[in-house]
């Protein structure tokens, strides 16, 4: 092992995230709109004391702008930064031809004051999250109120008839408990075998709300279906709603089908091109949450969008790497070819 005797080597010890911030505002924005696909995704990440706003192209998946908040954004800072945005396009002559955001209240006002009435696509996924949430809570207050309903018996082996019969009610109650939590997911399971559905008809034995919340939960899937169109899902949505009215058991479960974001939710059926959901801008989400994990020091609003703004450049850089790393690979096996 040999020891270099001179000054250390400085190569890697320069940090390039304020020539990154920089770049992420001028050049880096000209070569991410230069193949824009005209439908966005918009969203909020929350970091301690610190809000980021992210837009992201929703089918080619670049993140084209950001802002880094110290604090809870509203009405006129999503107008700064749509507007912002907006001034981007305009200036290339390009056009906005659909949005995509979660059901934040933060979104509708600002998007109509400064894009107009463009298509607003509310996330498939987050409506449909909230609605299963809603009914495994249903399932897990039936398993409640089984569970208050057991026996108490005394100790020791049960003597008398009726104590065989509490005791034989409760390890039938018992493992009735233990199925639904064991088979809960099948309440809303997208596609079901018909295995499954034979579960699930055996699990929800002597619970027909259960199966009514199951039937509920299918037609909510059909609303989703790209064959049919808005205004056909609109009508479906109108006459489920009804339904669910009609039953006052399951009626409160199901609050959040008669929120207006589930009528945005399935805007996507008039435009082929429109995403269902902001996968794009919650796939960034998701790399800010792990870089932060490993990197403590991004703790300050100027660090987070120095490094942001530095990861947003190694992906407008990652083609070029892709292409060198192929050249790489393909002269060294025509290297080994050659002897």
């Amino acid at each position: 092992m040999f020891l270099c005797l001179g000054a250390p080597f400085r190569t890697g010890w320069r940090r390039r995230e304020k020539k990154a911030e920089d770049n992420a505002t001028s050049g880096y924005v000209e070569e991410a709109l230069e193949d824009f696909s005209g439908y966005i995704a918009a969203d909020e990440l929350y970091d301690g004391p610190f809000c980021v706003l992210f837009i992201v192209d929703n089918r080619n998946f670049k993140r084209l702008v950001y802002d880094v908040l110290d604090h809870t954004p509203n009405h006129g800072d999503m107008v700064r930064f749509f507007r912002r945005f907006s001034e981007a396009l305009a200036a290339r002559g390009l056009v906005l031809k659909g949005i995509t955001t979660d059901g934040s209240p933060l979104y509708p006002v600002p998007i109509k004051e400064v894009f107009g009435t463009i298509p607003h696509q509310v996330c498939e996924f987050h409506v449909i999250a909230e609605l299963t949430k809603a009914v495994l809570k249903a399932v897990a207050k039936i398993r409640r109120e089984l569970k208050s309903a057991m026996p108490i018996l005394s100790r020791g082996r049960p003597a008398s008839e009726k104590a065989k019969r509490a005791a034989r009610r409760k390890k039938r109650l018992e493992k009735k408990v233990s199925e639904l939590f064991e088979y809960r997911y099948l309440m809303v399971q997208h596609h079901l075998s018909a295995r499954d559905k034979k579960t699930l008809t055996w699990i929800t034995r002597g619970q027909p709300h259960l199966r009514t919340l199951r039937s509920i939960m299918d037609e909510v899937y059909r609303l989703f279906d790209r064959r049919c169109r808005t205004d056909t899902a609109l009508e479906k949505l109108a006459k489920l709603r009804n339904r669910v009215r009609r039953f006052k058991k399951i009626g409160k479960t199901l609050q959040k089908l008669f929120s207006p974001n589930l009528d945005k939710a399935i805007t996507f059926l008039d435009d082929r091109l429109l995403p269902s959901t902001s996968n794009a801008v919650e796939r960034g989400n998701r790399r800010y949450r792990k870089t932060q994990k490993t990197i403590y020091r991004v703790r300050t609003k100027e660090h987070v969008s120095q490094r942001i703004a530095l990861d947003m450049r190694r992906d407008a850089q990652a083609p070029k790497r892709r292409e060198t790393t192929l050249s790489l690979h393909k002269s060294r096996i025509g290297q080994i070819e050659a002897r």
